[in-house]
């Protein structure tokens, strides 16, 4: 009953909403549009929207559309470099988790000197503080998955080290989110259910994590059971507005979340895989992760009445046992075609498990202390193994 609760995005949420942002106040006059390379913005006219919202609110701008799916520290200079170069004086992040993710840390590279890798705070991260301001950023969300709109989190690769971390400070959380279900009627049936688990692990992690509060449980729950109750049908129903309402709801909140209490160590595990794995999709490999990951919990007894908790948020009113999570979790699994992931698809080499296990350990301690209970060396190499197939 001791916390802090910060999270100043205004938040436009709902359908058609996009069509209401040149009516607000924008936090500039010329902006840096970051999407990815891919032609989806382009094609379904969400970039084309965009640009005539800025246009209306008498705002001009460049378009860097050089972000990629695990987005690497090189792109975030050169991102950085763009809106330098241009004079821009706000970012709007067009698109997943990966390009408003690159938004916020371009946002931080174009005010402040030097390397991105110059303020990570983790692994070879030279750990500097963040002296300048960020440029102010809008957050436009195509997909419910990580949250970013909501949250100051930013998740960046470095290629040269091999290494994947999350920052964030106060200056990256969006001033401006636009939340629209309408633009992600176009996702794939695949990344629909990459993105949703990805989601409801960031509000089953921030539920289970040790600094929760009673904010973040209230958001957590009902992320958790808004996606157990709708991601099947938008998965099977692209076009089902409604479950892509209710999932994009889930998502925000899963931010929330994120902003209030904290992933733990699943996502750390994840990270070293699709850090050394760039093809790999950050959901997917969560998913393959998360029935060892949260079995190893449950063995350890450290937060069964919150295992119990989730399984009752997820449909099963009975529950009683952290067994009932387990079944739950693989339930939904099932529900949405998620069940026969496999690592081997992906090229994990299972040679290196123990090698990853450990870099996971020594590079992302801090997602570590915030688990509910103290999960060993030897605990993540049972996790890893009992996940490859």
């Amino acid at each position: 009953m001791n916390f802090t609760y910060y999270i100043p995005t205004r938040i436009l949420f709902g359908r058609g909403q996009l069509n209401n942002l040149h009516k607000e106040e924008l936090p500039g006059r010329r902006a840096l549009i970051v999407t990815t390379g891919g032609r989806s913005v382009v094609d379904n006219g969400y970039l084309a929207r965009v640009e005539e919202e800025l246009k209306a609110a008498g705002c001009t701008y460049v378009l860097f559309n050089k972000i990629t799916a695990n987005p690497d520290r090189s792109e975030v200079m050169a991102g950085a470099a763009l809106a330098r170069e241009e004079k821009c004086d706000f970012i709007v992040g067009l698109g997943g988790g990966s390009p408003i993710d690159a938004s916020k840390s371009i946002a931080i590279m174009a005010t402040n000197p030097g390397d991105y890798w110059d303020y990570m705070q983790r692994g070879s991260g030279k750990k500097k503080p963040v002296k300048e301001k960020p440029l102010p950023i809008v957050a436009i969300t195509t997909t419910a998955g990580t949250g970013t709109e909501a949250d100051p989190w930013t998740v960046i690769s470095n290629a040269e080290t091999g290494e994947k971390f999350g920052f964030g400070i106060d200056g990256t959380f969006p001033v401006l989110a636009v939340v629209d279900p309408e633009l992600m009627l176009t996702v794939p049936p695949a990344y629909t259910v990459y993105q949703g688990f990805d989601a409801l692990f960031h509000s089953l992690e921030g539920y289970l994590a040790n600094i929760a509060t009673p904010i973040s449980d209230i958001l957590a729950l009902k992320a958790i059971s808004l996606i157990a109750e709708n991601l099947p049908a938008a998965v099977f129903d692209g076009k089902d507005i409604v479950a892509r309402e209710n999932m994009a709801l889930a998502n925000t909140l899963s931010g929330m979340v994120e902003s209030t209490s904290a992933c733990i160590s699943e996502h750390a595990l994840e990270h070293v895989l699709s850090g050394e794995y760039k093809k790999l999709p950050h959901g997917a490999g969560l998913i393959m992760l998360s029935v060892a990951y949260f079995e190893k919990i449950a063995e350890k007894h450290c937060a069964d009445e919150r295992l119990i908790a989730m399984a009752k948020a997820m449909g099963n009113p009975k529950a009683s046992a952290p067994s009932d999570f387990i079944a739950a979790l693989k339930k939904l699994q099932e529900a949405c075609g998620a069940d026969k992931l496999k690592m081997s698809d992906y090229g994990i080499d299972r040679s290196r498990l123990k090698e990853f296990a450990a870099t996971a350990k020594n590079q992302n301690a801090a997602s570590f202390r915030v688990d509910p209970c103290d999960l060993t060396l030897k605990d993540c190499i049972d996790i890893y193994e009992k996940s490859y197939r």
